[in-house]
């Protein structure tokens, strides 16, 4: 089997309601990596891709967070709807949604104003 062209990372990370953080799977369904699953399969991309359940990426305030390798994609409030459009856009095409990215300045820093 060749190896897999891409690799979805979904935050699954579950926290207490309210917390300050936020949560990025407040149900615990996974329902958004199932979606992320079914999508890469219409596409016809299970085979190159793969969407994998993570713990918490540390971007809570983004959440719920999708980050995508090795193109180190990271994507903050995504919903099921995003989905298919991640799919098409950014894995078959190569395309970033501006609407979804992450800023650079934001990633792992303390002082990002979306910070709790």
């Amino acid at each position: 089997m060749p190896a897999f062209e891409h690799h979805v990372f979904i935050c699954g990370n579950v926290r207490d309601p309210g917390h300050r953080r936020g949560c990025c799977d407040p149900e615990a369904s996974g329902a958004l990596r199932d979606a992320f699953k079914k999508a890469l399969k219409r596409a016809g991309l299970a085979r190159s891709a793969r969407a994998n359940h993570a713990g918490c990426l540390d971007q809570c305030e983004h959440g719920p967070v999708v980050v995508i390798y090795p193109r180190n994609v990271w994507y903050g409030r995504v919903t099921e709807q995003d989905v298919p459009r991640i799919v098409e856009q950014t894995l078959v095409h190569g395309r970033i949604l501006e609407d979804l990215l992450i800023p650079d300045d934001c990633l792992n820093n303390p002082d990002c104003p979306h910070r709790a």
